[in-house]
């Protein structure tokens, strides 16, 4: 009885096979996967669509978003503990004081160069050329408030500050070198109350009067949407915030495709053009993906090949 047990099995798994079935644990892909980094932001989502589509498009490899990253730290530390390959966007100015632990740079070319030398040599990875855009810092407010208390730059607000709420970012409020402190020592003044919440709110949240005053992002289509004003950093506290990807470079040895890819995108993605995709995101609640196909398809990646 055992004997035919056996057979039965033995059997069973070769009839699966023939089928072009599997068993669990006994499958496998013939592709890669390759993980992708991103913020939580739309921006950054869809700038890592916008890479796993041209490395499935233009390879055999697979590739995975891991999204809702809470800050470009955790992306780093997810970067150094081989969690993830790529990370899709990564800014100049938040990297410098964050994972490098280094003084902040005001020249943008200098920032660069300082970053893509020490990203290789300490933690064995590329910093890519930028893709064009600079996501930076904008303290913003309704047209009406800006329009009451004449408002045009930052520092207009310290006669009113006391009274004012601030909404800001997660990340921003304890982050050195760029964050609250640095902005409280640079412009000698702090806000009455400052509430951290996710990026995406800030922009509802000071519309709804619910705070007076947001940390918003330069390139968000959210502050044309809701008809707010941008103050003018008038003693520039704000670093260079240049976007670039980062990845690993046992990967690109791996992969070497995955460098041509990352390197076609240097220069291609304006600020005008992302805040317009952070538009369709955000306002007009296209998904990522869907964005990023439109991108491509637009700018005709997908053609010739």
């Amino acid at each position: 009885m055992l004997h035919v047990r056996k057979i039965l099995i033995i059997l069973t798994i070769t009839l699966l096979l023939l089928s072009g079935c599997s068993l669990p644990g006994l499958s496998g892909s013939s592709k890669d996967t390759l993980k992708i980094g991103t913020l939580n932001t739309s921006e950054s989502m869809t700038v890592g669509y916008i890479i796993k589509q041209l490395i499935e498009h233009k390879t055999d490899y697979h590739a995975e978003i891991i999204g809702n990253m809470g800050s470009s730290i955790v992306q780093h530390q997810a970067l150094e503990q081989g969690e993830v390959d790529i990370t899709g966007t990564r800014y100049t100015g938040t990297d410098l004081p964050g994972a490098l632990q280094m003084e902040l740079i005001t020249d943008p070319d200098k920032a660069l160069k300082v970053v893509q030398r020490e990203f290789k040599e300490r933690f064995d990875q590329t910093w890519f050329d930028p893709y064009g855009f600079e996501n930076s810092y904008a303290f913003t407010v309704t047209s009406e408030l800006a329009k009451e208390k004449s408002l045009e730059k930052v520092s207009d607000v310290e006669p009113y500050a006391a009274d004012l709420r601030l909404g800001v970012d997660n990340s921003w409020l304890n982050r050195e070198g760029d964050g609250y402190q640095g902005f409280i020592d640079t412009y000698g003044f702090e806000f009455g109350k400052a509430y951290p919440m996710q990026i995406g709110l800030v922009y509802q949240a000071v519309d709804s009067g619910n705070m007076d005053v947001v940390l918003a992002y330069t390139t968000d289509g959210r502050i044309e949407e809701f008809n707010l004003v941008n103050l003018e950093d008038d003693k520039d506290f704000f670093p260079p915030y240049d976007a670039s990807p980062v990845a690993r470079n046992d990967i690109l040895e791996k992969y070497p495709e995955v460098r041509d890819i990352l390197e076609s995108l240097a220069g291609k993605i304006d600020e005008e053009t992302m805040r317009h995709m952070n538009y369709e995101a955000d306002v007009k609640m296209k998904e990522p993906y869907v964005v990023a196909k439109e991108f491509l398809e637009e700018h005709h990646y997908f053609e010739h090949e």
